[in-house]
């Protein structure tokens, strides 16, 4: 299993001296998330070669390896000038894996078009059915590439993407088929994907490559009053956060028992946001607790 720090918090650092920090915080792996000198948001990759080369030697100096990389784009969009864009960044983005020996990607399904084009132009169209075909067509195109790249891209379902819940996901990455398809389960999601934690990272264990681990408020409580939205019921907004472990509702204990039960041996993340204030605290206690409860439940490490 490799256990890896998502640097978003410390995403100031010049990439050149992110390993070494990432090494000081007691981390060996690096999950680098979008950043807009490497996989920006939305746009073809900003990965010079000269910046990818210098990246390598920082990662080798530190004794720090890459993980995984997340690129996001919309390649679900149902608009197909924004489809045929994303898919372009992607067979870019993968290339820049290969550069940098990064064999595990990692994205999710995606919410469909840009927001500025979701009414109006042309109704309907950020319907799921519309997202779903889209996706489907994008994997058609991006599926052989990675295969005869032997790059693994793992996908999760995202609160307010065309798929958010477990199910189908798991349905859809198992039907494809494919050696370089897997699915990723991300616990601080943990209550948007549905009502049985165990249950569904059994139901995804066969195809499961990545976790992410951050707690987080399970918003279904107290009337759905975990978090306070104003206009109250709005059916469109989805609060969530990513915390240290324990300040949250995610059973530990039990998340951590089921990876070793279906003997899970992927990538594990740490994924804190809510702390920059004290980013280097939180991922060292992250990292720690990450310890503790893998040598609890003799998880694979």
């Amino acid at each position: 299993m490799k256990i890896a720090l998502d640097p978003y918090m410390i995403r100031h650092l010049p990439l050149t001296e992110l390993p070494a920090v990432v090494a000081d915080l007691g981390y060996d792996q690096i999950e680098l998330s979008p950043r807009s000198d490497f996989l920006d948001w939305w746009v073809m990759p900003r990965a010079t070669r000269e910046r990818m080369a210098a990246f390598k030697s920082a990662l080798r100096s530190a004794g720090v390896g890459l993980a995984t990389l997340q690129p996001m784009y919309r390649w679900a969009s149902p608009f197909e000038d924004e489809r045929t864009w994303a898919v372009r960044c992607w067979k870019k983005a993968i290339e820049v894996s290969v550069e940098m020996d990064c064999p595990l990607m990692i994205s999710e399904f995606g919410r469909g078009a840009s927001p500025e084009r979701s009414v109006g132009e042309r109704p309907g169209a950020n319907t799921k059915e519309m997202c779903e075909a889209a996706w489907f067509r994008s994997m058609d195109e991006l599926l052989p590439i990675l295969e005869r790249e032997g790059i693994t891209l793992s996908v999760e379902p995202h609160p307010e993407d065309w798929i958010e819940t477990m199910q189908p996901a798991a349905d859809i990455v198992k039907n494809i088929g494919s050696k370089a398809l897997k699915l990723s389960y991300i616990a601080p999601h943990t209550f948007y994907y549905g009502d049985d934690m165990a249950a569904m990272i059994k139901e995804a264990a066969p195809v499961l490559a990545h976790v992410r681990v951050a707690d987080t408020f399970d918003h279904k409580k107290s009337s759905q009053l975990r978090y306070i939205v104003n206009p109250p019921g709005s059916t469109q907004i989805r609060v969530h956060q990513h915390l240290d472990m324990g300040q949250g509702e995610i059973d530990w204990d039990l998340f951590f028992s089921t990876l070793a039960e279906v003997g899970f041996d992927g990538v594990m993340s740490s994924c804190v946001f809510a702390w920059e204030e004290r980013a280097a605290d939180s991922s060292r206690f992250m990292r720690c607790e990450i310890q503790r409860l893998l040598e609890r439940h003799a998880c694979a490490r």
